[in-house]
C-alpha cells in the first residue's frame, strides 16, 4: 500500500511538468522570435540604398562590409556577449590626385601674338615642330584633401625635358651678353657650308614643383573617375646645351653647354584632363624662354599625353 501511494505520487509531479513544458516552450519561442524581429529592424536601419555588402560568416559569428563611394562600414552585429551593441568602423577613401608619373609631347614656343611662326628678328629659331619633344618625369607627389575623395589640392616634384629642334643649320651663341645665332658656322666658328647638317637643337631640363587644384568626378565605371586639374607649375632651370650633328664623312657633333641667357628661374599655367588610359596635359609659360633684352621675347609651351601615373 504504501509502495502504491509512492508511484501515484510520482505520477502526479511528472504530469504537472508536462502540463507547464508546452507553455514555457511558447514564451521561449516568443523571446527568440523577438529578439529575431529586433535584429531585422537593425539592419534594416544600417543598411544603405546604394551600396554593395558582402556578409561573411565565421562559425556563429557573422561580419557585414558595406561599401558606397564615400565610405566603407564594417559590422559585427549583434554578438551573444553583447547583444544590444553593433560594432562599426567607418573609413572615409582619402584624395589621391595624379602628378607623379611619365609625360611626353611636342612642345615649342610662341611670339607675344601668341603666334608660333618665328619672323623677322625671330626667323633664326623656327622650329622643326614633329621633332621638338618634351619629356617629364614626376617622381614626387603629395596629394591634400579637403574631407572628401573628390577634390584635393596636389604638389610634389619633377624633370622636364624640352628639345627644341630648329629647322635653320645654326647654333645659339651668347655675344657680348646677348644672344645670337650663326648661320652655316658652329660656336666655335667652324663653317657649315661644305656638310650637311642633320641635327641642330637647343636641350633645357628644369626641376618642377607643381600646385594644382583636381577634382575628380565618379562614373558608372566602379572604381575609375574622370579627373580635371589646373594650376601652376614653377621651373628651376638645371642644364642647358646645343648639339649640331653634320656629316663629313661619317657622323660630327659639335655640343656646347652654357646658360645661353635662358630664364633661370619661370613658371608655367597647366590643365589636365584624364579618364583611364587617356591622359591629356597642356603648358604655357607667360616668362620669357629667354631673359629680358638678352634674346628673342618667345613663351615656350608643351602638349602632350600622360602616358601612366605611378601608384
Amino acid at each position: 500500500m504504501k509502495r502504491l501511494l509512492l508511484i501515484l505520487f510520482g505520477l502526479s509531479l511528472i504530469t504537472s511538468a508536462y502540463s507547464q513544458d508546452p507553455e514555457t516552450k511558447l514564451k521561449a519561442l516568443e523571446s527568440k522570435d523577438s529578439t529575431l524581429e529586433q535584429q531585422s529592424d537593425t539592419l534594416k536601419k544600417y543598411t544603405p540604398s546604394k551600396s554593395d555588402s558582402t556578409k561573411i560568416r565565421i562559425g556563429k559569428q557573422s561580419i557585414t562590409i558595406i561599401d558606397d563611394d564615400e565610405s566603407t562600414v564594417i559590422k559585427f552585429p549583434n554578438r551573444r556577449y553583447n547583444t544590444n551593441w553593433n560594432v562599426e568602423y567607418n573609413h572615409k577613401p582619402s584624395f589621391k590626385g595624379h602628378w607623379a608619373g611619365v609625360e611626353f609631347g611636342i612642345n615649342g614656343y610662341m611670339d607675344k601674338n601668341q603666334s608660333i611662326s618665328m619672323t623677322d628678328d625671330k626667323s633664326f629659331l623656327d622650329l622643326k615642330q614633329a621633332r621638338s619633344w618634351n619629356f617629364n618625369v614626376n617622381f614626387m607627389q603629395y596629394s591634400i584633401g579637403f574631407g572628401t575623395s573628390k577634390i584635393g589640392l596636389v604638389t610634389g616634384m619633377g624633370i622636364e625635358f624640352n628639345n627644341y629642334h630648329f629647322s635653320n643649320p645654326i647654333s645659339l651663341k651668347v655675344d657680348k651678353d646677348k644672344l645670337s645665332s650663326t648661320y652655316g658656322m658652329t660656336i666655335a666658328d667652324t663653317s657649315y657650308s661644305n656638310f650637311d647638317v642633320s641635327k641642330t637643337k637647343l636641350s633645357t631640363t628644369h626641376l618642377t614643383i607643381p600646385l594644382l587644384l583636381e577634382f575628380q568626378i565618379p562614373t558608372s565605371d566602379r572604381g575609375h573617375r574622370i579627373f580635371i586639374s589646373c594650376g601652376v607649375i614653377g621651373e628651376l632651370r638645371i642644364g642647358a646645351h646645343t648639339k649640331v650633328e653634320y656629316d663629313d664623312k661619317g657622323k660630327n657633333k659639335d655640343k656646347n653647354r652654357e646658360d645661353f641667357n635662358l630664364s633661370t628661374f619661370r613658371y608655367s599655367y597647366t590643365a589636365r584632363i584624364g579618364y583611364r588610359g587617356l591622359k591629356l596635359f597642356a603648358n604655357y609659360s607667360p616668362v620669357s624662354l629667354f631673359e629680358k633684352n638678352k634674346g628673342p621675347e618667345v613663351y615656350p609651351y608643351s602638349i602632350g599625353l600622360i602616358l601612366f601615373n605611378f601608384d
